[in-house]
């Protein structure tokens, strides 16, 4: 009976192992099933991540792109509003000059004064003629020189007020705002009751703030509205400091 018991224990030993053997190989087939889904998971989470950052680049990189067309269209209509303003500046001030009484004529000066040497009203208007050509073609350094000479040789014109003015806006168009800043400054002392007085005023706040001046700019603006407020220049003035 002995060896037959070991041989029924030796059986019942191998059963137990064969059964153990196809629970680990299970086992170890299901971890790999698992791990494989879980890998596989991980890779579509990843992968969406990188679809969602790359549509996500795109749309900034759509924005941007409608951005930079939107400042270049500003850029476009400021340069036009500037085109625009100034062309209405020129029309207006050929326009206005036709209404001018011409320079009086040398013998009329009151008791007895000296008479000054006569002036040429073709000549006079010749030469500003010229100068606010050279500014309308675009050649400011021209356009500044005669503007100067002209309010030298004609100081008491009637035209003197609008060469200081452009005077002014040459310089300025050539990117120098202390000079354009004096000589709008003469605009607004010497000619203070000038059409172009108000306008003289806008210059310089512009001139100040591109200079990093913005309370000097908007003190500027404060003065057209208190000195001109009924003056076109002083609505601006009005728009400007709601900006501010």
């Amino acid at each position: 009976m002995r060896p037959v018991r070991i041989a029924l224990l030796i059986a019942a030993l191998g059963a137990v192992q064969a059964h153990a053997g196809v629970f680990d190989d299970d086992e170890a087939r299901r971890q790999v099933a698992d791990l494989k889904i879980k890998t596989e998971a991980r890779f579509d989470q990843q992968a969406k991540a990188q679809l969602d950052l790359a549509g996500q680049i795109q749309r900034q990189a759509e924005e941007v792109s409608r951005l930079r067309g939107q400042i270049e269209t500003l850029n476009y209509e400021l340069e036009t509003a500037k085109k625009r303003q100034q062309d209405f500046y020129l029309d207006l001030d050929t326009r206005l000059r036709k209404f001018e009484s011409p320079a009086a004529a040398a013998g009329d000066t009151p008791n007895g004064a000296a008479a000054k040497p006569a002036v040429d009203p073709a000549k006079e208007s010749q030469d500003y003629e010229a100068a606010l050509n050279q500014f309308k073609a675009g050649k400011y350094k021209e356009a500044a020189v005669g503007f100067g000479a002209f309010v030298q040789k004609y100081p008491d014109s009637s035209l003197a007020p609008n060469a200081q003015y452009w005077l002014g806006n040459a310089w300025y168009a050539q990117r120098d705002c202390k000079r354009a800043i004096e000589a709008q400054s003469l605009v607004t002392t010497k000619y203070a009751e000038s059409a172009k007085a108000p306008d003289a005023w806008l210059a310089i706040s512009t001139c100040q703030q591109e200079m990093g001046n913005p309370t000097g700019a908007k003190r500027s603006l404060e003065t057209v509205i208190a000195k001109y407020p009924s003056a076109p220049a002083a609505d601006t003035a009005r728009e400007r400091l709601k900006k501010k």
